[in-house]
Parts: structure tokens; sequence; C-alpha cells
């Protein structure tokens, strides 16, 4: 039976490569992203579907479940991607409503589309839930002087991806019969609001199609990057 996969924010960057590559796999893929036109545009270009869905508005999520719940009657994969960078403010700028701003999308997005999403992945016999985390939201990594992520200081993203990872290892615990893991894609360029990476998008989405495509036997709760598991 071919899987059902669901990608939020997938127009754009890693969503939209590991759209490409999931398809190839063998999935019905479908993008979601806030802007209709461009997700459409995206989804034709990929020759994917395309769902409406906005993560920080808790009916837009609703409605998507509901769409594909009428078209598919379940969801195998659910990779939650969505996310934004937030401005790159020093410590003693940052405000409540800019952490609020990155804690919205990046983190209650996930729990909103994991809430709405998980009755149709309940119906599927393989439930598969990734989490695009970052390893900027490692502590193991940010404190390690010889990481990359160790010379970035953004109070909001990183503190937002920890919870992430603990959403996650929340989640595979409630939820025994899923297999729930989060990854780090690696400092990858997918554009200007990651400029700075070093890797390809191809090398970025390794470590979410690698967890996309895991069966019952896959493991659960755990951290990876492209090169295995990475410290919490």
């Amino acid at each position: 039976m071919m899987k059902v996969t669901l990608i939020t924010g997938g127009n754009t960057g890693l969503g939209f490569e590991t759209a490409r590559r999931l398809k190839d796999f063998g999935h019905k893929v479908y993008i979601s992203s806030r802007d209709e036109s461009k997700g459409k545009l995206a989804s034709e270009s990929l020759g994917v579907d395309y769902v409406v869905l906005d993560v920080t508005d808790d009916a837009s999520v609703k409605k998507a479940a509901e769409e594909i719940e009428r078209k598919e009657g379940r969801i195998d994969i659910l990779i939650n991607n969505a996310g934004i960078p937030g401005s790159h403010v020093k410590a003693e700028d940052l405000n409540a409503d800019a952490m609020l701003q990155v804690y919205d999308t990046n983190v209650f997005g996930i729990v909103r589309v994991t809430h709405h999403f998980l009755p149709l992945l309940k119906k599927s016999g393989d439930p598969v839930i990734v989490n695009v985390s970052s390893g900027l939201g490692s502590f193991g990594q940010v404190l390690n002087p010889e990481k990359i992520e160790s010379k970035v200081n953004a109070l909001a993203y990183c503190s937002a991806k920890a919870a992430v990872s603990m959403l996650t290892v929340q989640y595979a615990k409630a939820l025994p019969d899923m297999r729930i893991n989060a990854i780090d894609p690696g400092p990858t360029k997918t554009g200007e609001s990651f400029k700075n990476g070093v890797q390809s998008v191809q090398e970025g989405t390794d470590a979410v199609v690698r967890m996309a495509t895991i069966d019952k036997t896959g493991p659960t709760g755990t951290f990876t990057n492209r090169d295995g598991i990475i410290p919490w």
C-alpha cells in the first residue's frame, strides 16, 4: 500500500527536497504551507499534492486534517518541518513577543498539527512522526567548542528547538505504537534565513528521509543527524 505522507512547510528548502525524495520512494506526498499560491506552485513543480495549512492557526490545521481524511482516510507519516528562524537580536533586546512568535510556529505548531493528525495516524498500520529539530537545540552541540552550533547565540530559536526535542521524547513515551523521532538536518543552506550553511539540501534531508522511511521495527524517541545519534 502506498504510504501517505504530510510535510508541513513543504514549499521551500528542506521540506521541498524531502517531498521530492519521498515521492521517489513511492509515497503519496502532501506538502503544506500557509501561502496557497506558493504551495500550489511548489506542488505542481514536484508533482505532489497540496493542502493549505498554517501551523499557527488551529482552525487551519483542523481543516487540513479533515480534507486529507476525506481524500485518503489516513496518513502514515507526519513530518513536522515548518519553522521560522526568528529575529537574531541580542539577548538584552529579546522580548516575550519575539519569543512567542518563534515558539508559536516552531513548538506550538508541532502540537497543533500532531493533535489534529493523530486520529489519521492511528488509522495507519505503520505510523511515523518526524520532528525537524536542530543541532542548535542540542545542549551537547552548543556547549561543544568544536561544533559550529557553539558559535551561534539565538535565544528564541535555540530554546524552541530544545523544546522540540523534549516534545519528541514525551510523545514517543506516550504513544509507543508510533515511531516518533527528532532529526537535526545540520548546517544547511536553504535561503536567506539560513545562508551560512555548508551542506546541500540533499545532505540536509538525509536524516529526515531515513527516519521517514522506517517501519514498526525502527527506533523511537531518538535524536539523529545524517551521521547518526547526536546528544540531546
